[in-house]
């Protein structure tokens, strides 16, 4: 099968080198002049034989929505564009409509697999109509994993997205959770080999998992991840997943968590922390640290009931 993908990145460049192994005939289009094999998009829709198909992977946001506005100038009736990337689910629709108006069809695919896809295969969570994912079938089949699992039809417009949401945001929990036991441990005087006790972990355990194997792998370039900061950014799934709890009232606590605690992660000095210090110190005379020439410990009594060092709230 004939396909255009738009943007040769780490995973568009992958993909087309998948794609291309399995033997379907791939016309990639790229900013880099190193690695497009189209000038531009016109000259990519020149070099696809109708009815054309055409895989945007390119940033989420106003960079993909120009592409699909761009690309409904050059493609025809009959023809599909996939949107691979980290789209919002709620962008999907008016793709779709838009290039509706062409008579062109829409998919969303939520992808996941980052650069080890290549040989792996990725997952597959793609929305739009039967006819249109029942084309791209294919092309799904080259790009997942072998086997029953990897790819899933999730419903219309806008569920891959949608699948793809929530899978980052179970997957910002289990990083999490993963984190904060190599936290403990680290801290305990009773584990001498961290690194190694992760290792046992990948059989046999009701925690194996790709990302635990992923874990156990960074620890054996760097034990104690001297060479990183404490730093974690969010690339917007986890936040439309939060934001989606709460639009549908469904709990998610650890998600939520996972998600402030990337937040935290970017305070050098948390603000909230330094409210917490003082409110403890305001009502329990509870021992402060404070910034001067270096950071000097002062008791303060302040808050009620300070006068034997306790009160009622003391513990917290």
């Amino acid at each position: 099968m004939q396909l255009g993908i738009i943007g040769l990145g780490k995973m568009g460049g992958n993909m087309r080198t998948r794609l291309r192994r399995a033997g379907h005939d791939v016309v990639g289009f790229d900013t880099d002049p190193t690695l497009t094999d189209a000038t531009d998009l016109a000259d990519l829709a020149a070099k696809l034989d109708a009815p054309r198909a055409v895989w945007v992977m390119v940033p989420a946001g106003d960079a993909t929505r120009q592409t699909v506005a761009a690309l409904a100038d050059v493609l025809s009736d009959g023809d599909i564009v996939i949107d691979g990337g980290n789209s919002r689910f709620s962008d999907d629709a008016p793709n779709a409509a838009l290039l509706a108006e062409r008579g062109i069809g829409y998919i969303d695919a939520g992808v996941s697999g980052g650069v080890w896809g290549l040989e792996n295969g990725y997952a597959l969570m793609v929305g739009g109509e039967k006819k249109h994912v029942d084309t791209m079938m294919p092309i799904f089949d080259a790009l997942k994993p072998p086997g029953e699992y990897g790819f899933v039809h999730a419903g219309g417009v806008g569920a891959g997205h949608y699948a793809k949401m929530v899978h980052n945001g179970i997957e910002y929990g289990l990083m999490q959770a993963y984190a904060e036991g190599y936290e403990l441990l680290k801290a305990s005087e009773h584990v001498e080999n961290v690194p190694a006790v992760f290792k046992s972990w990948r059989e046999g355990t009701v925690v194996r998992s790709w990302l635990l194997d992923l874990l156990d792998r960074a620890l054996e370039e760097d034990p104690n991840f001297d060479a990183l900061t404490g730093y974690a950014t969010d690339s917007g799934e986890g936040r439309w997943t939060v934001e989606e709890s709460i639009r549908l009232a469904v709990p998610l606590h650890a998600i939520s968590a996972s998600l402030y605690a990337r937040f935290e992660s970017r305070q050098d000095d948390s603000p909230a922390m330094k409210a917490i210090a003082a409110l403890r110190n305001q009502f329990g005379g509870h021992a402060v640290k404070e910034l001067g020439g270096g950071h000097a410990v002062k008791e303060h009594g302040g808050g009620q009931g300070t006068d034997s060092g306790t009160s009622g709230d003391s513990p917290s």
